[in-house]
């Protein structure tokens, strides 16, 4: 379009376009069939396709809103050339599943691999690392899964979909308390042991009557007072939530 024809209260253009009124029926007979054949389409690609997914259903998904875009729109463009590009990309999508199962380092290098990122109540940093992932994202996630403290947990892996699995500890280990550090008031409440320190970046314990100016494990030198759950307090606690609610 030239901008000699564009016009700014030019409203038959802005709603309508350059193109005839009939065509706004043919768009909607255009989305119905696209909808129908996206449908048919995502049927056959599985019940992957409908839950969490992973780097390589999410690049399928972003080709696929793109695909049908361009029937439905244009009116220059069949569409069997869109419903044979959903077909290709089915026909693709399906052979990388069927490849990635047999053999296990496409399945890895297509659809990636979990990873670990907490160990026996202490912070894998390592593996952090290698997913960019932080400690208050990771903290985030754990509270809402109702975790008040590393000593809580066993293991901890995020996987390759992005969702985490967690595996507790029990009974519970004195650990680093992932509460925000901004809220002092969930902080003086919480049942501390003073006997046990924990590293405030990996969360590793230590008895606190031999803690060492660094961290072994990662080299850091701030402490924390670890914080632990007797039995007979978190009884009292679910007692009293009522009474406090």
């Amino acid at each position: 379009m030239k901008k000699e024809d564009i016009h700014l209260w030019d409203w038959q253009r802005i709603f309508i376009g350059n193109n005839p009124v009939e065509f706004m029926l043919e768009v909607a007979i255009r989305t119905l069939i696209i909808y129908l054949a996206f449908i048919v389409m995502m049927r056959f690609m599985g019940k992957r396709m409908n839950g969490q997914i992973n780097v390589a259903e999410l690049a399928v998904m972003v080709m696929l809103g793109a695909i049908v875009a361009v029937g439905m729109q244009l009116p220059e463009r069949g569409l069997l050339h869109s419903i044979m590009t959903l077909v290709c990309v089915l026909v693709l999508y399906r052979s990388m599943n069927w490849w990635a199962m047999k053999n296990r380092r496409i399945e890895r290098i297509v659809q990636g691999d979990l990873q670990r990122v907490v160990i026996d109540g202490q912070l894998d940093l390592a593996g952090m690392a290698k997913l960019r992932l932080s400690r208050e994202q990771l903290f985030a996630q754990l509270r809402n899964d109702k975790i008040q403290h590393l000593g809580q947990l066993k293991r901890v892996y995020m996987e390759a979909n992005g969702e985490f699995s967690v595996y507790k500890q029990e009974p519970a280990w004195p650990g680093l308390s992932i509460m925000p550090d901004k809220d002092n008031d969930m902080h003086r409440t919480e049942p501390h042991d003073a006997h046990v320190k924990a590293c405030e970046r990996c969360g590793h314990t230590v008895p606190a009557d031999r803690q060492p100016h660094a961290c072994p494990r990662c080299n850091h030198e701030v402490w924390a007072v670890a914080v632990q759950y007797e039995q007979g307090q978190k009884q009292d606690q679910e007692r009293l939530q009522p009474v406090l609610s």
